[in-house]
């Protein structure tokens, strides 16, 4: 197979792992500046913490698919 047969799960970690760390980010620190009007001044925090929770469930799932097999 193109990659080896566990490219789904470490696509799945990539991607889990992105979406925790980057919408966590955009809670904790919000960008300094604005770049115009039509950008919000914070994340919206309960949408924010839920993606960041969904991708955290998703990267445990990846990395506990690797490790068993």
């Amino acid at each position: 197979m193109f990659l080896g047969d566990d490219l789904l799960p470490f696509l799945v970690l990539a991607f889990g792992g992105a979406l925790f760390v980057g919408n966590l980010l955009a809670v904790v620190k919000p960008p300094e500046r604005q770049l115009d009007e039509s950008h919000l001044e914070r994340a919206p925090v309960a949408r924010s913490l839920g993606f960041a929770l969904l991708g955290l469930v998703a990267a445990v799932w990846a990395i506990a698919s690797l490790v068993a097999g």
